[in-house]
């Protein structure tokens, strides 16, 4: 076993990826720990308040985890492209009586500073940053706190740039990962590589313990990626039907529903790529859709919570990697001993 696993005494080398919006309740996360793993709470879109509920419910279990933070790192949009979408759009949201918020683009931080006091004043085992890099004394500051700080990347010279901030270690997310890219440069995604490979191009270019995500579906997933020279396999959308899973019922369903015969990167959603599930809202908005995040995310999710809550999975986003259809619906541990077979 890894030292940056066994420090936590994890003893399996499966980790429940954060996954926001939803399926990453306390309940999935601590099953995790429970199976022997590790698991992540999803900051992202959450108030700090409800954050720190989430932090509190799975500390009163007594097993070790993480919180993923998105780190600031906007993709801005003009007022004329915002407001351009936001009249394609409107007509599907005519259909539930909304009025999408079109007028003018929200650029927000996801309450960055509040939530990075909160892990700061009650510090976590572990924190990992998503879609942006923090700074060396934000790291430092969490390191001192007695935080393992880890940051997502989908590349080598992301790698190289997170190894020079100081943090302990690395989730390397192929492009076969659902929901979003961690990219650092949404508007210009790096060249899509398996994940064994990817791997050995970020262990090249940064001595750091990895994490390997992305994809990653079975046990003989789960052995290449510790073959390729992580320490460690992430997993998210082989969990989104699991039991202790808050992922939407629609979207549970549609992983294994043959109307949705594969993924796709989008932006049409929130105007930075991610991979979903191909549906209507994806062939009539994505070709286009601006770049624009969050900005495009606000716009469309009074829409998409609309659909949710009427089962309609022509709307959602409909977040999955390419081993979807390996999502079952069955408890974490089982998931996770499932997954475990080849080590």
């Amino acid at each position: 076993m890894s030292s940056l696993l066994s420090r936590l005494g994890a003893d399996l080398p499966i980790l429940a990826a954060p996954m926001a919006g939803g399926p990453s309740t306390p309940a999935l996360v601590a099953a995790a720990a429970r199976a022997g793993g590790l698991g992540f709470l999803a900051a992202g879109y959450q108030a700090p308040r409800a954050l720190a509920g989430q932090i509190d419910a799975v500390r009163a279990r007594g097993v070790p985890f993480g919180v993923n933070l998105f780190a600031p790192n906007p993709v801005p949009i003009s007022t004329r492209a915002y407001r351009a979408y936001a009249a394609v759009v409107q007509p599907e949201a005519d259909r539930y009586g909304l009025e999408l918020p079109g007028a003018h683009p929200v650029e927000d931080d996801d309450a960055w500073t509040d939530k990075l006091d909160l892990l700061l004043s009650s510090p976590v085992p572990w924190v990992s940053f998503t879609f942006g890099l923090p700074g060396r004394a934000v790291v430092t500051a969490l390191r001192d706190a007695g935080t393992t700080v880890l940051q997502t990347v989908t590349s080598a010279g992301e790698a190289r740039r997170a190894a020079d901030a100081g943090v302990d270690a690395l989730v390397v997310q192929a492009a076969a990962a659902g929901g979003h890219s961690a990219t650092l440069t949404p508007a210009e995604p790096p060249p899509s590589l398996p994940l064994p490979e990817l791997i050995a191009e970020v262990r090249r270019a940064a001595g750091l313990p990895i994490i390997g995500a992305g994809g990653i579906a079975t046990a003989d997933d789960v052995a290449a990626t510790i073959r390729a020279g992580a320490e460690a396999a992430m997993v998210g959308t082989v969990l989104l039907r699991a039991v202790e899973s808050g992922a939407s019922g629609p979207h549970q369903a549609a992983l294994t529903d043959p109307a949705f015969d594969g993924t796709v990167v989008t932006r049409a959603f929130t105007g930075r790529p991610a991979r979903a599930l191909r549906n209507d809202f994806v062939d009539r908005f994505d070709a286009v859709a601006p770049a624009g995040y969050p900005a495009l995310h606000h716009l469309t999710s009074p829409l998409r919570k609309a659909a949710t809550a009427a089962g309609d999975t022509r709307l959602i986003h409909l977040w999955a990697g390419t081993g979807h259809r390996h999502a079952r619906a069955e408890p974490v541990a089982e998931t996770f001993g499932r997954l475990s077979g080849h080590l």
